[in-house]
């Protein structure tokens, strides 16, 4: 049964891959490039399972989940092909997340993507520090799918 669970685990991600593929793909068209780049969800996170819950509920909204582990990963997916919506926790190894909500913002781009925190980091002191270093929105973990998506809805609205 496990491997049955592995395996659909591995089809999911290819999936998943596949289809930021062909959004990073498309996005290269003109046509094509704010269509596809409107739809992408980078979620950053060294902790795989807050990943894959945060994927299926971008996933929901209309967004192409792309996942990175660690803020290098994520600044170097951002500089090949800007997403619409960064979800980010703090706490990471290689660059942390205020580092890499700082840098993300000092790359020009026509159109800067929503950033939300998502992070066990929760005392006003760090959610102004979050805010400061440009995120849009701030979410505490544990949070449960409801809270994620219903903030996501807000920040899809405004």
């Amino acid at each position: 049964m496990r491997d049955t669970l592995g395996s659909d685990e591995e089809a999911s991600d290819t999936e998943s891959i596949v289809a930021a593929a062909k959004a990073m793909r498309d996005s290269s068209t003109p046509a094509n490039a704010s269509q596809a780049a409107a739809k992408v969800c980078l979620i950053v996170d060294d902790s795989r399972v807050i990943r894959k819950v945060s994927s299926k509920i971008a996933k929901s909204l209309g967004y192409i989940p792309v996942e990175a582990q660690d803020g290098e990963e994520a600044l170097a997916r951002c500089k090949k092909a800007m997403p619409a919506l960064v979800l980010t926790d703090w706490n990471m190894p290689e660059m942390d997340g205020i580092e890499f909500v700082r840098r993300l913002r000092a790359i020009p781009t026509p159109k800067a993507p929503t950033v939300v925190f998502c992070t066990s980091n929760g005392e006003a002191k760090d959610i102004h520090q979050g805010i400061g270093a440009g995120a849009d929105d701030y979410i505490v973990k544990p949070f449960d799918e409801a809270a994620l998506r219903a903030k996501l809805e807000k920040l899809g609205g405004e």
